[in-house]
């Protein structure tokens, strides 16, 4: 589903590789999660998976369409929820969501079985029809992960989405990144809730300074320091990360 091959960038202001070389395969049927210091190269690696910047070197593939060369294709294969939500605030929710079914194609009776579900699932039923600007944080994260979904894309790609959600809300949305991936799609997503990254996911990269340092399920991770938690794995591992996202 998900295939980077020596995915390397580089920003022009610091001559720093903010992705170093960075190869990973990730499988349908994947719940991954991806972990890291702030300035490690998470936000770098999720902006180039989606489209929105292009590395210098390597090949990014999402769920059989490379993404330098049919970057359309690519990207209608993913959901995409990014860190922070800026929405168009004089639209109403609906008005949004209908927007986004208009980009990605979704007919009326998808993307009205899409919303009504997600909706109910989230409890903005009475707040749908409101402008956006009237949201609460927590609010405008569930409107984004139900624009970001509504297409029914095979991978999911979420940055902290967690973020802004009550813990029902939480939850929920945990339960549905779980029942995507039994459906033999693929969810990644970045989280700096070691506990989540722990209980929730089937694999987990480790990233530092723009390179991953460890991948594998939390066994593997262990490398027999039996009983070792996530966060001693990830202080071990990142030990030299950076300070800036």
């Amino acid at each position: 589903m998900i295939d980077l091959q020596h995915v390397t960038k580089t920003y022009a202001k610091n001559s720093k590789k903010a992705v170093d070389d960075l190869t990973l395969k990730v499988e349908g049927g994947e719940l991954f999660g991806f972990i890291g210091p702030n300035g490690a190269g998470k936000t770098t690696t999720i902006k180039m998976m989606t489209g929105v910047l292009q590395p210098d070197e390597g090949t990014i593939t999402m769920a059989g369409h490379r993404m330098d060369s049919e970057r359309l294709e690519a990207q209608r294969m993913i959901g995409f929820v990014p860190d922070g939500n800026d929405l168009y605030d004089r639209l109403t929710g609906m008005e949004y969501l209908n927007f986004m079914a208009d980009i990605y194609g979704v007919d009326q009776a998808k993307r009205k079985a899409h919303i009504e579900k997600y909706l109910d699932i989230f409890s903005l039923e009475d707040a749908i029809n409101n402008q956006v600007r009237s949201y609460s944080k927590g609010m405008k994260q569930k409107l984004v992960v139900i624009g970001a979904l509504i297409h029914n894309p095979p991978v999911w790609i979420l940055d902290e989405p967690l973020g802004g959600l009550d813990p029902r809300a939480a939850h929920l949305l945990k339960e549905e990144m779980i029942r995507h991936c039994k459906e033999g799609n693929t969810v990644f997503f970045s989280t700096h809730v070691l506990e989540v990254a722990e209980k929730l996911c089937t694999r987990i990269g480790v990233i530092a300074e723009g390179s991953l340092k460890a991948v594998g399920t939390l066994d593997e991770l262990r490398s027999g320091e039996t009983g070792a938690s996530l966060e001693d794995l990830f202080l071990e591992l990142t030990d030299n990360g950076g300070e800036e996202e």
